[in-house]
């Protein structure tokens, strides 16, 4: 018996609809680890991605992810600093990110956060 009918073998009693299910049971296994990864890691290049999309130019967005993590509010994420200053402050998204540049504000949205710098 070659390789290939050996690793089937253990398939070839399932029909069309059991073995779609076992293939999206195996691929949310396989894929599981890495969404878990996504939502508990960030970089300063995903950080400054963000900032882009919701209209920072690059040079402002690179600035703004400095100013997080110099606060180390990083894990926080940039995007997320910025919305809870414009909600904490009742700004603009783009009057809370000129401000977080000058490094205004940064104390309330720290305690709002409770993080301890």
């Amino acid at each position: 018996m070659d390789d290939f009918e050996t690793r089937r073998s253990h398939l070839q009693t399932l029909n069309d609809e059991e073995l779609k299910q076992l293939f999206w049971s195996l691929a949310n296994k396989a894929v599981s680890p890495l969404i878990d990864l996504a939502k508990s890691h960030t970089s300063p290049a995903i950080e400054r991605s963000i900032l882009l999309r919701m209209g920072f130019s690059s040079i402002e967005a690179k600035v703004i992810v400095e100013k997080v993590m110099d606060h180390h509010l990083i894990g926080k994420g940039a995007g997320h600093v910025v919305y809870r200053y414009s909600t904490f402050y009742k700004v603009s998204i783009r009057e809370a990110g000129l401000s977080l540049m000058k490094d205004q504000g940064f104390e309330s949205i720290i305690n709002s956060f409770g993080v301890k710098e």
